[in-house]
């Protein structure tokens, strides 16, 4: 960690998925391009640290749903700072090895509209990350 964590910053975000190995190839592969870092590994779960922030994938024994629907109420997507506009392509052109697909392919790179450059991919599970690049 940094040091003092500026007040009101993201802590850290927790995802429940069904499936812990899939979530870590996709998640663990999305987040080690973005600098973050293997943080802890248990059981059901893995995390990832970025400077004062982390994020876990949990496949909790405690899930209600067997799926995630990002349409449905609660969390839509996690929007990621990805570097430049030649750094968000890479990610995009490696992402499908990794259990990734492009989201509104019609609109890429402004589906968030002509002065948002930024790639919307989907994991298997449908849990959905927006990598914004500038």
């Amino acid at each position: 960690m940094t040091g003092r964590p500026r007040r009101g910053a993201v802590h850290h975000v927790e995802l429940w998925v069904p499936d812990l190995a899939r979530a870590e190839r996709s998640w663990g592969w999305l987040l080690g391009e973005l600098g973050y870092r293997t943080h802890q590994a248990w059981e059901h779960g893995r995390s990832w640290l970025l400077d004062d922030g982390y994020v876990v994938v949990e496949q909790s024994p405690a899930l209600s749903a067997p799926a995630h629907d990002r349409r449905r109420p609660g969390l839509n997507h996690l929007a990621l700072h990805a570097g430049s506009r030649a750094q968000v392509d890479a990610l995009v052109a490696a992402a499908p090895a990794h259990g990734w697909s492009l989201l509104f392919a019609d609109r890429h790179p402004f589906a968030g509209g002509p002065d948002h450059y930024a790639a919307y991919l989907e994991d298997a599970d449908g849990f959905e990350a927006e990598l914004v690049a500038g």
